[in-house]
């Protein structure tokens, strides 16, 4: 098997070439690998040609200030934190939740982490307080480490055993200033070798149940898995790249850390509140941007704007989280001669199908298997069909992106293990081997390319004395994709008023972070159910994407907008 730096370089050289890349790539062979220290370090702070490029550029859009920071230099100040870290007694194993924005101590932390051999919960700042305990109570989180702005909703949290730090330069009571790291040495020495099969992060994700499961990746998945993101994206050593995802999701890790690195290339984060169009255009352009991958909610947005007006540096355009309508693609390639190129993995996975640069591109297809990810489809009786669940060969062909699996509260994993991994995703395959998104095997939508777990949603509105029963849908909608839609039946008492509905919404608002917010609510008199007593989700989609459904009893229909006035 070749080293991590051999099967870079492959993929690199094969860039275009999609044949060679799929049938010549090796994974790296699972040997003891730190890629904070044996890649970050090693190759990328010391060479000639990288330590002084600028690995990570931050902009304010808004107010165009911004900072930059060399490889060589957050070599440097991630092993200060590292060193800092070790001396509070946080040491190989234990678990630190970071909730941060885009901040330069995250990708510092990250690396310092990494070194120590420290498993790092990524977390939204969206999330709410219930939502923080949960993390640090199933996460066995030792640390947490947050901006000011999440000092009020940790309030309440435990602090047995488990310490406080704050990016803020403001003294915050119970909090330990990160600030003090920067007084640490220079150099840091690990207390052993990293194995292939260590953990390194930890994932709350959506599923179907009420509480989000713990995917757990390893310092060989996400680090060296990411090179099959960084094949997709097409980047080379020395771009300048653009990634819009928040900390704490999964596209996050890939996009704005480990794919560019991989490459050699400059994470250029441009933060806006709220997100603009225009604003975004002109850093791309003033920056000299050469890959930018957004979801399909930003470029929505961005086609509205004057495309062409932009004189814009752009190799690559990429597409991530839902499939991309043709009129979104066709008017990016009409302004700036580019198609964008959609891919798909999961929280679970890196960029396992994708478009790749040189390639034909199919109108809707999400692509081809990556290189290192052999792909199956699979119908509900295991066989092999042309639609079916997305499931990718284990044993032999493992690919090196693939989680661990999900951890239970004792560590113990599973999913990720037998024959194949089975992904949730339904797709179909043409004759060109191109593969197609067809929709979830579970409910679980996206949402602004959000997931969104219909049942945590009912588990929140089912609180609420008036409701009776209730089921969430994802509803089409021009700039989210989707947004969340109740059906809800309510208890015999209350009536189907607009008051009513304002209780109910404002109630969910209170428990749930923004981006799981009920966004329309209709109130009915029965919902549609199996013989066993499950509620048919199947025909109230049908509702919202087809305008019926035979089983459904239609009701009176509020949409948050006119309710709340948001």
């Amino acid at each position: 098997m070749p080293t991590f730096q051999q099967a870079r370089q492959f993929l690199l050289d094969n860039r275009t070439n999609y044949d060679a890349a799929v049938k010549g790539f090796q994974w790296p062979a699972p040997v003891p690998f730190n890629w904070a220290l044996d890649w970050f370090d090693a190759e990328l702070a010391r060479a000639a040609d990288s330590k002084d490029r600028c690995a990570l550029w931050i902009v304010d859009a808004a107010t165009g200030q911004e900072s930059r920071h060399t490889f060589a230099e957050l070599s440097v100040r991630s092993n200060q934190v590292a060193n800092w870290l070790r001396g509070l007694g946080i040491k190989r194993g234990d678990h630190v939740l970071v909730v941060l924005n885009n901040v330069a101590p995250l990708w510092e932390i990250m690396l310092a982490a990494m070194k120590l051999g420290v498993v790092v919960i990524p977390a939204t700042t969206l999330l709410t307080s219930e939502e923080l305990a949960d993390r640090v109570e199933r996460g066995r989180a030792r640390m947490i480490i947050a901006g000011e702005d999440q000092a009020e909703k940790c309030k309440g949290l435990s602090r047995d055993g488990v310490t406080f730090v704050t990016t803020s330069g403001a003294r915050l009571d119970g909090w330990l200033p990160l600030a003090e790291a920067y007084k640490a040495p220079t150099t840091f020495t690990p207390d052993g070798p990293t194995r292939a099969e260590d953990p390194l992060l930890l994932y709350f994700t959506s599923g179907t149940t009420a509480k989000p499961k713990l995917v757990r990746h390893s310092h060989r998945s996400y680090p060296v898995g990411s090179l099959s993101t960084m094949y997709w994206l097409g980047l080379q050593p020395g771009d300048v790249h653009v990634n819009i995802s928040s900390p704490g999701w999964a596209k996050h890790a890939w996009s704005t850390f480990f794919a560019p690195w991989n490459a050699g290339a400059t994470v250029l984060m441009v933060n806006q509140a709220p997100f603009n169009a225009k604003g975004l255009l002109g850093v791309l352009e003033r920056c000299k941007v050469t890959t930018f991958c957004a979801p399909p909610t930003v470029w929505r947005l961005m086609i509205q704007e004057d495309l062409r007006s932009y004189k814009l540096s752009l190799r690559e355009v990429c597409g991530a989280g839902e499939p991309l309508n043709p009129e979104v693609i066709s008017q990016v390639q009409d302004a700036w001669g580019l198609t964008i190129r959609d891919g798909y993995g999961q929280t679970e996975t890196t960029a396992q199908i994708a478009n790749s640069p040189g390639q034909p591109v199919k109108a809707g297809s999400m692509g081809r298997p990556m290189p290192g990810y052999r792909v199956r489809l699979l119908d509900p009786d295991d066989k092999e069909a042309k639609e079916g669940e997305v499931c990718l060969v284990l044993g032999a062909d493992r690919p090196a992106g693939l989680m661990q699996g999900y951890a239970d509260a004792s560590g113990k994993l599973t999913g990720a293990d037998g024959e194949v991994y089975r992904t949730g995703d339904v797709a179909s395959v043409d004759s060109d081997g191109y593969l197609t998104f067809v929709g979830r095997a579970d409910d679980v939508f996206k949402s602004s390319d959000y997931r969104i777990s219909p049942f945590e949603l009912e588990s929140v509105l089912i609180e609420h004395e008036a409701v009776a029963e209730a089921a969430i849908v994802p509803s089409p909608d021009e700039i989210r994709l989707s947004v969340p839609k109740a059906f809800v039946l309510l208890t015999a008492s209350t009536p189907p008023t607009r008051d009513t509905a304002a209780s109910i919404l404002k109630y969910c608002n209170t428990r749930l972070a923004p981006f799981k917010r009920i966004r329309r609510l209709e109130f009915v008199t029965e919902l549609p159910k199996t013989i066993s007593g499950k509620i048919r989700r199947t025909q109230l989609r049908k509702v919202e994407y087809e305008g019926a459904a035979p089983e459904v009893t239609r009701g009176i229909e509020f949409h948050e907008k006119d309710v709340l006035g948001g």
